[in-house]
């Protein structure tokens, strides 16, 4: 049976496409989410079906949402290296090692996160969208650190409207190539798919009009860093998020000039910087495999109790050796 969801639109709300007020309702993880209920027929406004999801509505105009049975996944469950930091029977956090794929998608039908859980959480299947079973945020591929994934839907409904408000702490340690001149700043800056790169994300503007021609809109998206440590080339960051867009420290860092140390897509290596380390140091960069950066702290509400959890992950061998070597590094200027 489906289950059904009533609103009515706001005056605040007046305008807006109906994808977006979608996406403002608790159970609506996302706006892409919100544009898969509409295009499949699942949305009426004052009654009628609505597909489109460009839809301006109307304020007093009546949304009903049919919120459509739960699909059981079929994902091949995998017996996997899971370092599990917690579990009970509403969520687990996850120490997610650098290499690891979150979700099966094109490309990554197996060996992804979602497999191992599959196997080690016998009643796991059928929570959030089907090939995203309990997923409520991301970590990139080549990214290390700390997730949590949701066992139940209520969890998963929490966890996620956490998210969506932005009350959850997350916090991560990265390696870049510079030194900042302050000790901590503010990185305010929209993004969202690259016009032509399609695989990678941009800085977009927020206006909706440039020098007379239409742009394309990004999402606001808010970075807090400080300096943790300065080298002599290098500096570790401490990054807080204040949004969680996709690639966002990725991006936003090397907006400033200062890109993820092993970062290949958007942190391409200083060709001076890197002439004057030593030969060691360049090996080991050249074979680090991985953007320099790991998801060291993870704090939220538990669902069900509603106590504050905050779990903390220490930076991995494979960054700790690289970290270990530039602190060794002495000047060549």
């Amino acid at each position: 049976m489906s289950e059904y969801i009533f609103r009515y639109v706001s005056k605040n709300e007046n305008g807006l496409r109906l994808d977006q007020v979608l996406s403002s309702i608790t159970d609506v993880v996302s706006r892409a989410q919100a544009q898969r209920f509409l295009k499949s027929g699942f949305v009426l406004l004052n009654g009628q079906q609505v597909l489109s999801p460009s839809r301006k509505v109307s304020a007093g105009q009546e949304i009903k949402l049919s919120i459509p049975p739960i699909k059981s996944a079929s994902i091949l469950p995998e017996k996997g290296d899971l370092e599990i930091i917690f579990e009970d029977s509403h969520l687990i956090v996850v120490n997610k090692k650098a290499g690891i794929v979150v979700h099966p998608s094109v490309g990554h039908k197996t060996g992804t996160l979602v497999n191992y859980l599959m196997h080690h959480c016998k009643d796991f299947s059928g929570i959030g969208e089907v090939l995203r079973p309990g997923i409520v945020h991301r970590i990139d591929k080549d990214t290390s650190g700390l997730i949590v994934v949701a066992k139940t839907n209520v969890a998963h409904m929490d966890l996620s409207a956490q998210f969506k408000n932005h009350s959850v702490k997350r916090q991560y340690q990265a390696l870049v190539w510079g030194v900042p001149k302050n000790e901590f700043g503010k990185i305010d800056a929209a993004l969202g798919r690259h016009p032509i790169r399609r695989k990678e994300i941009a800085i977009l503007t927020n206006d909706s009009k440039a020098q007379g021609k239409r742009v394309k809109k990004g999402k606001n998206a808010i970075t807090h860093w400080r300096v943790l440590q300065r080298y002599d080339f290098f500096s570790l960051l401490a990054c807080r998020l204040e949004t969680g867009r996709t690639h966002q420290i990725r991006v936003h860092l090397n907006s400033i000039g200062h890109p993820l140390v092993g970062d290949q897509q958007y942190g391409k290596t200083p060709k001076k910087i890197f002439s004057l380390l030593p030969i060691e140091l360049k090996r080991s960069i050249s074979k680090f495999s991985r953007q320099a950066l790991h998801a060291e702290i993870l704090g939220f509400k538990h669902p069900f109790s509603g106590e504050w959890y905050e779990f903390v992950s220490k930076i991995p061998k494979d960054f700790n050796l690289l970290l270990s070597q530039i602190q060794k590094l002495k000047s060549n200027l």
